[in-house]
């Protein structure tokens, strides 16, 4: 089998109106970087004709073009992980297929990584996303920029690019919930940053709607950090000594000048304060136990249901002799 010298890994969910476009994009891109290469797609369990699309590429462009089929659907992460444990080039590239990052970009990365840099993230120009999502999408890169050391501006968008070190380091990690930007950058000596173009879907709907992203944007906070619980932790403290001071006054008040006839609502609030406090601490705990029970059960992270391949020819049987 050819080693390439780029792998470009795109995770496919339900796709089938963009695809064409995608394939005719991509290729040309690609084929226009004058150097070996192969396209990983891996299919996420798509209900539509995704699958049958990917599976006729194939079959047009066998010689650069592999296809991972999961027999389920396991999100978007763990088929970036699927296609970076298939990968053969030196360095990988993972592209959605939506085409909101154009193809065309790819060569920019290969020149920031041709500059030294064994981890190229991107930040998306002119973001072609609702006013929502882009306020939603800074707020949560700040929070995660407080508690975590990493430091990604745009941790949204998925276009970037891996030495084959990085990825080899990712694939040996067995964590079940993980986010493949921010676990990349641990291991990367020298991460940069570029701008990048950024489009409107070509075709079809978000795969991630905002449920999803608080999802996501929740296993990245508590999968590399455990601020949360501390901070948690922290104010526990602090509403303990209020209480403990109140308490006291409370004591006083009732030595020195008598009991308090009202104030019975004040003595609400602050009970459902606590409460509330109580619940929160409770579930951030729960999500942290709910990861180790995730992680300690180590059920396989995918499926995969077949692989399209070219096959290496078979060596031809040397004639015996008389």
């Amino acid at each position: 089998m050819h080693t390439p010298e780029l792998s470009v890994v795109v995770p496919v969910y339900n796709e089938e109106a963009g695809l064409p476009a995608l394939f005719d994009r991509l290729y040309s891109a690609l084929d226009a970087l004058r150097t070996t290469y192969e396209v990983v797609f891996v299919n996420d369990g798509s209900t539509d004709r995704s699958a049958a699309l990917l599976r006729q590429r194939f079959q047009e462009r066998p010689e650069v073009t592999r296809v991972v089929l999961f027999n389920g659907n396991f999100g978007q992460h763990m088929a970036i992980m699927a296609g970076f444990a298939q990968v053969r080039g030196r360095r990988v590239v993972t592209l959605d297929a939506d085409l909101q990052n154009p193809p065309e970009e790819i060569a920019r990365l290969l020149e920031r990584m041709d500059a030294g840099h064994d981890y190229v993230g991107t930040i998306r120009r002119d973001r072609q996303d609702s006013f929502f999502r882009r306020v939603a999408s800074r707020a949560m890169n700040r929070v995660r920029e407080r508690i975590t050391r990493i430091h990604m501006t745009d941790q949204g968008c998925m276009m970037r690019a891996y030495s084959r070190e990085i990825v080899d380091a990712m694939g040996s990690s067995r964590e079940v919930n993980t986010f493949i930007p921010a676990l990349a950058y641990t291991f990367a000596a020298n991460p940069t940053e570029i701008l990048v173009a950024h489009e409107e879907r070509h075709a079809g709907t978000s795969k991630y709607p905002l449920s999803k992203l608080l999802r996501l944007n929740f296993d990245l906070i508590t999968g590399f950090s455990i601020v949360p619980l501390q901070a948690v932790s922290v104010i526990g403290m602090l509403i303990s000594v209020m209480a403990a001071t109140m308490f006291l006054l409370l004591v006083l008040r009732r030595l020195f000048i008598g009991p308090e006839a009202e104030g019975i609502f004040s003595l609400f609030a602050v009970n459902f304060l606590l409460h509330g406090m109580e619940l929160l601490g409770l579930g951030l705990l729960g999500e942290y136990v709910g990861r180790v029970y995730l992680q300690v059960r180590e059920r396989p992270r995918y499926l995969i249901q077949a692989i399209l391949e070219e096959r290496p020819a078979a060596p031809a049987a040397e004639p015996r002799a008389p």
